[in-house]
């Protein structure tokens, strides 16, 4: 059996609220699983321990049995001090969209083409002085 340690949602509309289980990887995201591990309100200050609470050990346990935590839980976890942490590397992520790179590219067409007017008018005016 895949099991997973992650997030089940709960609250109500606008207003989540994540319960952290270990479940298997087969069930429904808010469906049936096997313990409850903690809780994470996102809702909550960054800084607040209320935001996240996990009984560390039962974590740990699961872990030792082959639970893999979800991607979200594992940042909480290093967060904790439970897992290394680990490197990622998205190269994409600082460039601008579609969009915004049209729109810089008609800017500086629109920025060069005044610049290759004024050198043809500068000289003009230097012979009429």
């Amino acid at each position: 059996m895949a099991m997973k340690i992650r997030l089940a949602r709960g609250g109500s509309k606008k207003r989540p609220h994540y319960a952290i289980v270990a479940a298997d990887s087969r069930m429904p995201r808010d469906g049936r699983f096997i313990e409850k591990l903690g809780t994470y309100n996102p809702l909550l200050p960054k800084d607040s321990e209320e935001r996240v609470k996990m009984d560390i050990e039962r974590v740990k346990d699961w872990m030792s049995k082959g639970a893999q935590p979800t991607d979200r839980v594992a940042r909480m976890l290093e967060a904790a001090g439970v897992l290394d942490k680990k490197t990622r590397a998205n190269p994409n992520k600082g460039t601008p969209g579609k969009a915004a790179q049209e729109r810089a590219e008609a800017k500086a067409a629109k920025a060069a083409a005044p610049a290759e007017e004024a050198p043809a008018e500068a000289p003009a005016d230097a012979a009429e002085e």
